[in-house]
């Protein structure tokens, strides 16, 4: 702990699947608990008090026996990649958080697995991502990992538990919530936008950590501070979260092009006699590449994802053979839909294309 013996949870959640015009939205979460902390002092880098066990680089991953974490688009593989599978670095980096924060003393899932998600449903379970309506997503499970072995993730794992145990960091959770085309499509109709679909997932998360960490006294006066990678150019959340958070007041921290900071404090007196519940959220620019919950965040989101776009190019590949893959962003997606036009019925079209 920092000389006042204050830790600090630190809190990161970014998306993918934002533009695509086929397929999921997910936003991924991932929470740390610090104890070397400081109050005043500026984010930890966590890259570099865990840099026994993570870097930011695939290659340099492999090289120096360690994990990558960094911003999924850095570190998705190309799909017709030879030398390793495409999702290779996303799932070591995700399931061996997974994997360590199980071994710091969480419950075994009861199947004798340790919580190792031993395919993409136990996965979905395990961070709660709920499942999909749509019929393209209820193939059978796919064995994980995809990319390596469960021994050499085992392996990571302990890695990661030893390194983060020595640096005093705590992994609190490794969560995605998934968006299926009809939910999207129905939310946007609701809302107007795709970035309201978006960020009632993120809501989600700045709930629950709010109602998990908000209240705690070992934390300073700021309690969680959540970090959120921003979509376009909006500069002004204050009206959102005030809706995500009726009984607090929000404060206006700061506001510009780079970032919009807030604090999050309910009225003293207001939570049955405990500390009142206070939190930090900040929305920011290229997060991923400052903050690694962010960055975890990010490759969450992305994995889950294409665990929902591998189920759906079985469905549709196996209903129609001379059907070729697609990963559903625009240029591709609009091509698979000319490929499949002959097989697809019109209400199936309908709900397979997101309207924004």
């Amino acid at each position: 702990m920092g000389a006042d013996g204050l830790k600090l949870v630190y809190v990161g959640i970014d998306e993918a699947g934002y533009g695509p015009l086929l397929g999921p939205l997910c936003v991924g979460c991932a929470a740390f608990e610090v104890d070397a902390w400081e109050p005043g002092a500026k984010a930890p880098d966590l890259w570099k008090l865990m840099r026994g066990g993570v870097c930011r680089k695939g290659a340099d991953a492999v090289k120096r026996g360690r994990i990558a974490i960094d911003d999924s688009k850095k570190l998705k593989l190309a799909n017709d990649s030879e030398k390793r599978h495409p999702l290779f670095h996303l799932e070591r980096g995700v399931l061996s958080m997974l994997w360590a924060q199980r071994e710091e003393g969480n419950a075994d899932d009861g199947d004798g697995s340790g919580g190792r998600c031993a395919d993409d449903a136990a996965l979905f379970e395990r961070m709660g991502v709920g499942s999909l309506e749509e019929k393209w997503y209820a193939s059978e499970p796919s064995a994980l990992p995809l990319g390596c072995t469960a021994d050499e993730l085992s392996v990571m794992a302990s890695l990661l538990s030893g390194v983060m145990e020595r640096a005093g960091v705590e992994p609190r959770g490794v969560c995605a919530r998934a968006v299926s085309e009809t939910a999207f499509n129905d939310g946007f109709d609701r809302m107007g936008t795709k970035a309201a679909v978006s960020f009632e997932r993120v809501a989600e998360f700045l709930r629950g950590a709010w109602d998990e960490h908000a209240a705690r006294e070992d934390l300073d006066e700021h309690g969680p501070r959540v970090v959120v990678d921003r979509q376009g150019g909006r500069t002004s959340y204050a009206g959102v979260l005030g809706k995500v958070f009726p009984e607090a007041e929000v404060r206006v921290v700061e506001e510009c092009e780079a970032r919009s900071r807030y604090e999050i404090v309910e009225p003293a007196g207001s939570n049955s006699g405990a500390r009142p519940r206070r939190m930090s959220v900040m929305f920011t620019i290229e997060a991923e590449g400052r903050h690694l919950p962010v960055a975890l965040a990010s490759m969450a989101a992305k994995l889950v994802r294409e665990l929902f776009m591998a189920r759906f190019n079985r469905y549709w590949c196996g209903r129609v053979t001379e059907l070729k893959p697609t990963a559903g962003y625009n240029t591709d997606a609009r091509r698979w839909l000319r490929d499949a036009r002959e097989w697809i019925t019109e209400d199936e079209r309908r709900t397979l294309v997101r309207r924004a």
